[in-house]
């Protein structure tokens, strides 16, 4: 085991964005360790491990071709919207393919990030003295820390957060809210529905739901024919709100609240079975939760219902316990980062993977890894595009929300808008090419 290495850098994290990182890293001849804190590579989606969200019957609700990595493609015999199972499988051929699995130091929880000059201090949890490196990329995802609500008053039931739920069998016979119109939350209800006595699905506010397939294509794909075309927002709107009308109707004909804002203006609900459970009446749409009495919700309708089982499915916060905000350059309990990667100040702090597009996140995080591997390796070998990408991190940010105004929401500090995310990675990276 390697022991930090003031040449080599860290990267933490071994689920996706972290095998990027790793892979571009490698490809580079940059020395660096992977540290992982659980006993294998997958994060987020190895459904086993403590650190995973996702749930049994979990697929992607990106299409593969707009998820996969840029330079691996996921298996032809894979379905359009692969189960966790797959993208397993798929991550591990990944890492053998490009040689991460000797690579990667597996049981390395990592305590402690420091400052130390111009290195970085690595604390490893059951080690004595904290390893030196020069720099660290920062892949623990965004997805494990639970944020839940504040809700005034005591509930007598169950309550669990949505990270938390793995199978529907403890849902049988019971009386089910869930709490939250998130991905997550629109699946689990629609889960519930099958086996629950009766399910709740308490909402905020009304949202646009978009179906996984549109004319027989994964609307992801659809999309990226209006970009394609280069269309601009307000007909690339429209087209899209009129084809959704076409095939799934208003969401209040189904007894969902009309939405509170334009299309895109939220992060993407993509669901096709919701609609079909909300008119079959199995699932029964309820507001924002008020407060919370014995075995009884009430509502800010002021309707009440007397519940079993609560399930929060209410996203996540942004947490990187292990290093100081000082560090972080934070700007509204959010890392302040160019392109939601490089720090302003520090050119050894990278972030892989601290967004949330309307689109599948590894091919983007594989971009941004190559931003930060080209800037490591310039670091030495050309002055002059070393002081053209710190002018770039400390000038004018780059639009990355392709000009939508998502509405005021703690997930959407992180939101960029796939397409032209896509676009400005890649411009970055021809730039420093030709330079």
């Amino acid at each position: 085991m390697i022991s930090g290495n003031k040449a080599a850098y860290c990267v933490i994290g071994a689920g996706p964005c972290g095998l990027t990182a790793s892979k571009n890293l490698l490809q580079r001849n940059i020395p660096f360790d992977c540290l992982e804190r659980e006993q294998d590579l997958g994060g987020n989606w190895n459904c086993d491990k403590n650190s995973s969200s996702v749930f049994q019957s979990t697929h992607l609700i990106s299409s593969k071709k707009l998820t996969e990595f840029i330079d691996f493609p996921m298996p032809k015999n894979y379905p359009e919207y692969p189960g966790h199972v797959q993208v397993l499988a798929y991550f591990r051929r990944y890492a053998k393919h490009f040689g991460l699995d000797d690579r990667i130091q597996f049981n390395s929880s990592v305590d402690r990030i420091e400052r130390n000059g111009g290195h970085w201090e690595v604390k490893v949890s059951g080690e004595t003295q904290p390893r030196k490196y020069a720099g660290v990329v920062i892949a623990n995802g965004h997805h494990w820390d639970p944020s839940y609500p504040e809700i005034s008053g005591e509930f007598s039931g169950r309550e669990i957060h949505s990270r938390e739920y793995k199978t529907p069998d403890f849902l049988t016979g019971k009386r089910v809210l869930v709490v939250g119109a998130g991905n997550s939350g629109c699946d689990i209800a629609v889960e519930a529905a099958r086996h629950a006595q009766v399910t709740f699905h308490s909402l905020r506010r009304g949202y646009h739901f978009l179906p996984k397939f549109l004319f027989g294509k994964p609307i992801d794909r659809c999309g990226e024919r209006l970009h394609r075309w280069h269309l601009p927002l307000w007909m690339r709107r429209w087209i899209a709100s009129l084809s959704l009308r076409i095939a799934i109707g208003n969401p209040h004909c189904y007894g969902l609240p009309s939405p509170d804002h334009r299309l895109f203006e939220t992060h993407p609900i993509i669901n096709s079975q919701l609609p079909y459970f909300l008119g079959h009446g199995l699932i029964r749409t309820k507001p924002d939760v008020k407060s919370l009495t014995g075995d009884r919700v009430q509502f800010i309708d002021d309707s009440e219902e007397k519940i079993d089982i609560i399930i929060y499915a209410t996203g996540y916060k942004l947490s990187f316990p292990f290093i100081d905000n000082e560090y972080l350059n934070l700007r509204e309990g959010c890392p302040d980062l160019y392109l939601n990667v490089f720090h302003p100040h520090y050119d050894n702090l990278f972030f892989i993977g601290l967004i949330q597009p309307n689109g599948g996140i590894w091919g983007l995080a594989d971009y941004q890894s190559q931003l930060v591997a080209n800037f490591i390796s310039v670091m030495e070998s050309d002055p002059q595009t070393v002081e053209w990408l710190r002018h770039a991190k400390l000038g004018q940010r780059p639009k990355i929300n392709g000009g939508i105004r998502y509405i005021e929401s703690p997930r959407h500090r992180i939101e960029v808008e796939y397409f032209d995310y896509r676009k400005i990675l890649q411009k970055t990276i021809h730039q420093i090419a030709r330079r």
